[in-house]
């Protein structure tokens, strides 16, 4: 039965993000028991939360009948004080997503407005243009990874923002740190440059723009970074932009009140503190992503130098390989949404579940 009054017409098309599934619904369709399923699919932190945060999250529990901080003051304190920013260069998100969403409700307002991005970019990117209604100008990949020369070249007066993700997710690739710096000085002033940066923490020779920031060099300059993959707290949605004051002032009249919850802050505020969790976290990752590099090249797979906590692997038949997988308790994520049918994307997890996951994905393969 068709609804009794008119939707917004972008809907029709409007793309749907397919997150990684779920354990506990690969269990009940396979007949399998969620304790023997392994999920590497969706880029968590294999380690777990944070043992600082789940201690501060555990403190708060008794004040969860209050509504949390709307301006996240504590948090946003010290983690401008971590960066060297001030607390006005900071607004919060209920991950980084929404931070997507807030540039497109501040600047994707004209109709005929266009945003570029790179092919084989995150997939909310295209859903947030397709969202507000505007062009997207995606940019063919060189090697699988962003051509920021042919980015800036793709630049129109009609473009209004350029997503770039460094690490790129789905890909693992890289841009170095002064070739983002040359970009970002390219780039007209016109133009906002959202830079996504929710794998930066596993980058050996991370981009710093952040005195770009402070010194109020770049106002059409927003930098992206989340406490879902390094921290461990994905569940928990905390996600944060860096900005000039004058453009997070007119983001912040677009966010909802209250959109990081109470336990998310203090978790979040806990896990700054957890320089070992973070640093483990890294080591692990380093250690996995040569395991699956070695394991593949004797496997004679092509495989994507991934700068992330994930490897990218052609393995032939994308969706075959995903499926055949999860019947062995594996979940790891296929590309074919991202018009990479032959590749799968598995995240880095513990030494003895990158092993459980290659030995059955040779299994598949028969090699």
């Amino acid at each position: 039965m068709p609804l009794p009054f008119p939707t917004n017409p972008s809907l029709l098309t409007l793309p749907v993000y397919q997150p990684g599934r779920p354990i506990q619904e690969v269990a009940r369709e396979l007949g399998l028991s969620p304790d023997g399923i392994l999920k590497m699919a969706s880029n968590e932190n294999t380690l777990g939360p944070s043992p600082l945060a789940v201690k501060a999250m555990r403190k708060a529990l008794g004040a969860t009948h209050l509504y949390p901080d709307g301006n996240a003051f504590y948090l946003k304190a010290k983690l401008a004080a971590k960066l060297g920013l001030t607390p006005g260069h900071l607004i919060f998100g209920n991950g980084s997503n929404e931070i997507l969403e807030l540039i497109g409700h501040t600047l994707l307002w004209e109709k005929d407005a266009e945003v570029v991005a790179s092919q084989y970019c995150f997939a909310v990117y295209p859903i947030v243009a397709a969202l507000f209604g505007v062009r997207l100008v995606l940019v063919p990949a060189k090697n699988y990874a962003h051509d920021l020369d042919a980015m800036l070249a793709a630049i129109t007066p009609e473009t209004r923002v350029v997503f770039v993700a460094n690490p790129n997710n789905p890909t693992g690739t890289a841009a170095s740190a002064e070739a983002i710096s040359r970009f970002v000085a390219a780039v007209p002033e016109r133009v906002l440059i959202a830079l996504d940066e929710a794998y930066i923490e596993f980058l050996d020779d991370a981009q710093d723009l952040l005195p770009e920031l402070l010194e109020g060099r770049r106002p059409n300059l927003i930098l992206m970074r989340t406490f879902s993959k390094i921290y461990g707290l994905a569940g928990l949605r905390v996600g944060y932009g860096m900005g000039h004051p004058d453009f997070i002032a007119e983001l912040e009249k677009t966010r909802q009140p209250f959109n990081v919850n109470a336990l998310a802050q203090a978790a979040a505020l806990a896990a700054l503190d957890d320089h070992r969790h973070v640093e483990r976290t890294r080591r692990l990752t380093v250690s996995g992503r040569a395991f699956f590099k070695r394991a593949f090249r004797r496997l004679g797979l092509e495989s994507i130098e991934s700068h992330a906590n994930f490897v990218l692997v052609r393995v032939g038949d994308g969706q075959r390989v995903f499926q055949e997988l999860q019947k062995l308790g594996i979940i790891i994520r296929p590309m074919a949404s991202y018009q990479l049918p032959e590749f799968v994307r598995i995240s880095i997890g513990r030494a003895a579940e990158n092993k459980r996951c290659l030995d059955a994905l040779q299994k598949i393969l028969g090699r």
